[in-house]
């Protein structure tokens, strides 16, 4: 069964920080691409951070760059978002994803455009709302 299982989303003040964790089982990080998306009531999907697996080079929405850092460990499987400088128009619900499109579940998956390419996410995500 592959999972990517988001947490650490909370409720703060605008201004505030939150580190958001997502711990992958069922495959591998590997080489490739891992990346944050979110989706906010009414909107769709949105990328907002990727970090590619074999040079680490990350990428980031331009609302968020400067305040959030995307990082990850293969030796965990895991990938997190430290997000800073909270505001209002962050509030939404964050999703993990991988490019590796082999295991995506079929029709579960919710596929979002990255600049490297696409990148696909499915489960429940974790809340973030930030209030001013």
């Amino acid at each position: 069964d592959v999972q990517l299982q988001a947490s650490g989303g909370g409720s703060v003040l605008s201004g505030g920080s939150l580190r958001l964790f997502c711990a992958a089982s069922g495959f591998t990080f590997g080489s490739g691409a891992m990346s944050w998306a979110r989706r906010a009531p009414g909107k769709g999907p949105e990328w907002v951070s990727l970090v590619r697996g074999g040079d680490g080079k990350e990428y980031y929405v331009d609302s968020v760059k400067g305040r959030f850092a995307i990082s990850g460990d293969n030796a965990k499987n895991s990938l997190y978002l430290e997000m800073h400088t909270l505001r209002p128009d962050d509030s939404a619900v964050y999703y993990c994803a991988t490019d590796q499109e082999r295991i995506w579940p079929t029709g579960e998956t919710i596929v979002v455009q990255t600049p490297v390419g696409l990148v696909g996410y499915w489960g429940r995500g974790t809340q973030v709302t930030v209030s001013s």
